[in-house]
């Protein structure tokens, strides 16, 4: 499992030109999933992303969590974060989960993280063509790979 996070001012999805979701100071969050990904790898990418500490304390330093500052966090299922590229100039997606299996584990990871901030979170709409807009703070973007575990 990989997710690209975002710290951000404000981010939106839209799906036909209309919005499905919406945050303020928060977390834009990619994420890709693979067959071999289960609730071990959820449980470690929910944990590290909702306790990394990337928002900025009282002094300006990067003290603070998600939880910390009550940010919001808007989740948009990414296939493409695992593309290979290693061969030719079209990128296979071999990696990627086929979508009846990627979608309960986008679902599952989505709760998951909601009990983990303690507040709702907005989502894009799986595997639809989505329009994502954002204003990066900083910039912050940072990369987890589960399968890259550091404790």
């Amino acid at each position: 499992m990989r997710a690209i996070i975002q710290r951000v001012n404000f981010a939106n999805v839209k799906v036909e030109s209309k919005v499905v979701g919406e945050i303020q100071k928060g977390l834009l969050l990619l994420l890709g999933i693979e067959d071999s990904d289960d609730d071990l790898d959820i449980e470690y990418l929910t944990s590290k992303i909702s306790n990394v500490r990337i928002f900025n304390d009282s002094d300006g330093k990067m003290n603070l969590s998600v939880k910390d500052v009550d940010g919001d966090i808007l989740i948009i299922s990414q296939f493409t974060l695992f593309a290979s590229t290693k061969k030719g100039n079209r990128p296979s997606y071999i990696r990627a989960s086929k979508g009846y299996i990627a979608e309960p584990i986008y679902i599952r990871f989505c709760k998951i993280m909601e009990n983990k901030i303690g507040k709702n979170i907005q989502k894009g709409i799986f595997g639809a063509d989505m329009q994502v807009s954002l204003i990066n703070d900083g910039p912050v973007t940072i990369i987890f790979d589960s399968k890259e575990k550091d404790y």
